[in-house]
């Protein structure tokens, strides 16, 4: 076995072809997907409601409900099938929900309940996307890149969502939502070119689990048997479920508590982007997860978001959304580096899709409630609660670890075993 690269360049993981293809086409497809998500809570709550906070939550709810109810069998599908090939699948039928509902908004047919059902199609190809290209980025590097393709990967995501919302409100304040969706629909194709172009005897590919029953609970039992897994899943469902609705929270401020329009919404996502990539690129060059980075990123979090529940002033809140951004990306890039890192090859697809599932599937919870909150006692609330709750988890995990060293330790343990072991070449 080779010995890992040592290299500190966070930008590491560029070295290989495949990857680097995969994060252009990413790149544009997120670009399409930040446009559509800003596109699609203003469509709601401004254009097809009258600023109903409840309604933009449920929208939520349903395009993240399949991400809660399938990853699971996602998970399993990823283990079994070449990951190419599902993505594929996932990233044309993601592509078809943009393109109808880009089409009813133009014609001008475009009704609440349409709007429900293309976000639960999008949601729907995300439930089997999501874990599926989770686990193809340990794919298309070696095991010691891996942490900066993850790093990588969140530094393309928060690129788009820097210019993502920003160009979206320009695009709804000039033309409305309708091109912003059609954009959306049009960007999944350099996906399917960059999946298309892939040298397949480059991708690292581990051994297929055969077909057999089970292989879901063979998952659960796998995370249930961790208890360092356990502590990452639960403060991933707190803080995703309170914390990490700002497309809702956002246009709640915007709209409820500073009155502002479409363009100060757009940039609101942009402010946050600026923090998440400044906390992508931060997190690219670190070799090795640590819990103890988990938990500081959680406290910090609930500490800024509390904080700006508060500010007085547009101009305020935008601001704190920097940290705010960066302590977001911090949290979730340790939760995926410490799954990714310290599962077993052969159960990678499916332990991702788990935590998937409870970092994106907790929102049909967690947005309705945000969403009535802000609607029923104010915008603030909404923030407020995120806060808190973040706070609240932080706290208890930091008592749990100091109280249950053994959770560090085993959390080390296993990541030790998997440089070890002779399988993370294929990694």
């Amino acid at each position: 076995m080779s010995s890992p690269s040592r290299s500190p360049s966070r930008f590491r993981a560029l070295r290989h072809r495949n990857f680097r293809l995969w994060m252009l086409g990413k790149l544009i497809s997120d670009l399409g997907t930040w446009m559509q998500r800003t596109a699609q809570d203003w469509l709601v709550l401004v254009v097809l409601t009258h600023r109903s906070g409840l309604a933009v939550g449920i929208t939520s709810a349903l395009q993240f409900l399949p991400m809660l109810l399938l990853s699971a069998h996602a998970g399993v599908l990823a283990d079994r099938w070449p990951k190419r090939r599902v993505l594929a699948l996932t990233q044309s039928t993601m592509g078809v929900a943009a393109l109808m509902l880009g089409l009813l908004v133009v014609t001008h047919t475009a009704r609440l309940w349409s709007v429900f059902g293309c976000a639960a199609l999008l949601g729907l190809g995300a439930a089997f996307d999501n874990p599926t290209r989770q686990a193809l980025i340990s794919e298309l590097v070696p095991r010691s890149d891996v942490l900066s393709a993850i790093g990588m990967n969140s530094t393309t995501a928060n690129l788009t969502r820097l210019v993502g919302p920003g160009l979206a409100g320009l695009v709804i304040a000039r033309w409305g939502t309708g091109p912003a969706f059609l954009s959306n629909a049009g960007s999944f194709l350099a996906a399917l070119l960059a999946l298309a172009l892939m040298n397949g005897a480059l991708i690292q590919t581990v051994p297929r689990p055969p077909a057999a029953r089970g292989q879901v609970r063979a998952g659960l039992l796998y995370v249930a048997r961790r208890p360092d897994l356990l502590l990452v899943f639960a403060l991933t469902a707190v803080v995703a479920t309170f914390g990490l609705n700002y497309q809702l929270t956002n246009a709640l401020m915007t709209t409820g508590a500073f009155h502002q329009g479409p363009e100060a919404y757009g940039l609101l996502g942009s402010m946050i982007a600026v923090g998440s990539l400044s906390g992508a690129l931060t997190g690219a060059s670190r070799e090795r997860p640590r819990l103890t980075l988990l938990i500081g990123a959680t406290l910090a979090f609930g500490s800024i978001v509390t904080f700006s529940a508060a500010a007085p002033s547009y101009s305020l809140f935008a601001i704190l959304l920097v940290p705010t951004g960066f302590a977001s990306i911090t949290f979730l890039n340790s939760a995926n580096g410490s799954v990714q890192m310290s599962t077993l090859p052969h159960m990678r697809s499916r332990v991702l899709a788990l935590y998937v599932a409870v970092r994106q599937g907790t929102t049909p919870i967690g947005a309705p409630l945000v969403g009535w909150m802000g609607s029923a006692l104010g915008a603030r609330s909404a923030v407020l609660v995120g806060g808190i709750t973040a706070l609240a988890a932080g706290i208890g995990a930091l008592v749990l670890l100091r109280a249950a060293p053994q959770l560090h330790h085993g959390y080390h343990a296993a990541i030790r075993a998997q440089e070890m072991t002779g399988t993370v070449e294929a990694d």
